[in-house]
């Protein structure tokens, strides 16, 4: 049961249900139509009109395969895959097999109808008049294989989220999970993604106005209290108070700290005085610290967490951008010492995230701005269509404009709890792709002595310089260049960083710590949503392209 693989007529919604599941589990998403046009390089039509059926079921059944090798997949199948008993048999074997069930009258409406999108094509055996007897007869004859599914979920009257619920608990109950042992929060409407973890799965929500029912929520994942609440100064000003209500509200009884806000606060000195007030409540293994505010705070507090005890529960409360999609999700902590950023650490999960996008509010206009670079970096690296989003709705983005930014932030959320569910402690190389424009992003930070330069903004610098060496290189395609660079400042986000000190800059990427040797990874884009790690980047091509930025 490490995989699900949806199968099901044409029109039963096994793509956008497939999507839906993986968010809901942090799992990755593979559509084995789109990687077959992908590789032909042609809609399913033209193969079948150019090449024939027969060429287009044998190309489907070698990229069936191939997304079945993997773990912690959610598969959706062409609707005939299935036919092919070789495929059938790789299907059962390989992971818990859905059928997406749908009344012949429902698939006809679904396929000519408004819920079609423009570009969604019709399979060209349902091509032509009467396609409502197409349907039943093409149907009715692979009725038999679909019935051979271990679980299956009528959709007809169910909504697309609804679906993919009952897909979560079908796994939930076959792999044996059971009632003990159930997906956080499957089913809650501000569920953005679940991270697998070694130790535990957790839940990551993403909605407005979050903060005001925190005491409900930390009551349902469950959190043992009395809970610890540390914010720093700024943050607790907005919205330290009405977290202590909502925990009065529920009962949870709370003690709370309150230190300078800063990254001169991220210490060994200040985790120290947090280790002694927690002594001096006598604070226990069992309870909880609550970390509320940006990734200051996120990366101090999950620190302390991490080795007061040995070990804490540990709540995030993420209230900037940056640390709703990136520094909240992954439990990499740490405190800085004089010589650099993050020196002294440890990987350290939490066992709830809760993002509350209307925090975002209260940000100051460059920190909000900033943490936009950190999502569009997840697009560009996984999800093209997530980038296509950032191109028709910046305007509303910038606004905050509720519905859509909570949209985005959750499918941001979602990559990033994809990729490290694939690569918790960075052992496989997958996490790599996070890193895509931080390998010149974290050298501008540092080259300027951390004073020039947020985050966000050394990362969209950073993300530039990278795509130019891949567009250098032949990896990366002009158009993509184009699009990225443009994408960036229509986001306000800087692509140049004039008149810094190459030689410093050049220093500090050498002493990357994700190097390989004697030689920096590189995570360049082959296409959008597409990301590659090369350590074959000569020196003097990224000496070049750094002099280029910094004109």
């Amino acid at each position: 049961m490490n995989n699900i693989i949806l199968t099901g007529f044409s029109g039963t919604g096994k793509t956008q249900v497939g999507r839906a599941v993986a968010r809901l589990l942090g799992w990755e998403f593979l559509d084995t139509d789109e990687e077959v046009v992908r590789r032909a390089g042609k809609p399913i039509a033209r193969i079948f009109a150019e090449e024939g059926e027969a060429s287009f079921r044998a190309l489907e059944g070698t990229v069936l395969q191939e997304a079945c090798a993997g773990d912690r997949r959610v598969i959706a199948t062409g609707g005939g895959a299935i036919m092919d008993p070789a495929n059938q048999a790789l299907m059962e074997a390989r992971g818990l097999l859905v059928c997406l069930e749908a009344r012949a009258e429902t698939i006809h409406t679904r396929l000519g109808g408004p819920q079609r999108s423009p570009e969604e094509e019709v399979r060209p055996l349902l091509e032509g008049p009467e396609r409502l007897e197409r349907v039943q007869l093409l149907k009715g004859r692979r009725q038999a294989a679909y019935a051979r599914a271990h679980w299956t979920v009528h959709t007809d009257r169910l909504p697309l989220e609804e679906v993919a619920q009952e897909v979560v608990r079908a796994w939930q109950y076959l792999s044996g999970r059971g009632p003990g042992e159930p997906v956080p929060f499957a089913g809650d409407a501000d569920l953005a993604a679940v991270v697998e973890t070694s130790s535990r799965p957790y839940p990551v929500l993403v909605g407005w106005d979050l903060l005001s029912r925190i005491g409900e929520i930390l009551g349902k994942a469950p959190i043992a209290d009395p809970v610890y609440l540390v914010s720093d100064s700024r943050v607790f000003e907005h919205y330290g108070r009405p977290v202590q209500q909502a925990l009065q509200e529920a009962e949870i009884p709370c003690h709370t700290f309150v230190f300078p806000a800063g990254e001169t606060s991220k210490s060994l000195e200040l985790a120290s005085s947090l280790y002694g007030w927690l002594a001096e409540r006598r604070a226990q293994r069992g309870h909880t610290l609550l970390a509320l505010g940006g990734g200051v705070v996120t990366d101090l507090v999950g620190f302390v967490a991490a080795t007061y005890n040995r070990g804490m529960h540990l709540v995030h409360l993420p209230t900037s951008l940056t640390a709703m999609v990136d520094a909240a999700i992954g439990g990499k902590t740490a405190v800085n010492l004089p010589q650099a950023k993050n020196l002294v650490g440890a990987f350290y999960q939490p066992r709830l995230v809760v993002a509350d996008v209307a925090t975002l509010k209260t940000l100051p206009q460059r920190e909000l701005l900033e943490g936009w670079a950190e999502a569009i970096k997840h697009a560009l690296i996984l999800d093209a269509d997530l980038f296509h989003t950032f191109e028709e709705g910046t305007e509303l983005l910038l606004a905050l404009a509720p519905e859509p930014t909570t949209q985005v932030i959750r499918r941001s959320v979602a990559i990033k709890a994809h990729v490290v569910s694939q690569d918790e402690r960075e052992t496989t190389g997958y996490r790599t792709l996070l890193n895509y424009g931080h390998t010149i992003g974290h050298a501008l930070e540092a080259g300027t002595g951390y004073g020039r330069f947020l985050h966000g903004e050394a990362v969209a610098v950073g993300m530039v310089g990278a795509a130019h060496i891949g567009q250098r290189l032949g990896v990366t395609p002009p158009e993509v260049v184009e699009r990225q660079d443009a994408l960036l400042r229509r986001f306000q986000l800087p692509v140049r960083c004039p008149g810094v000190d190459l030689g410093t800059v050049e220093e500090a990427m050498a002493l990357d710590k994700k190097a390989l040797g004697p030689s920096l990874r590189w995570v360049l884009l082959e296409s959008l949503g597409h990301a590659v790690v090369r350590a074959d980047v000569p020196a003097s091509l990224a000496h070049e392209v750094l002099a280029e930025l910094a004109r």
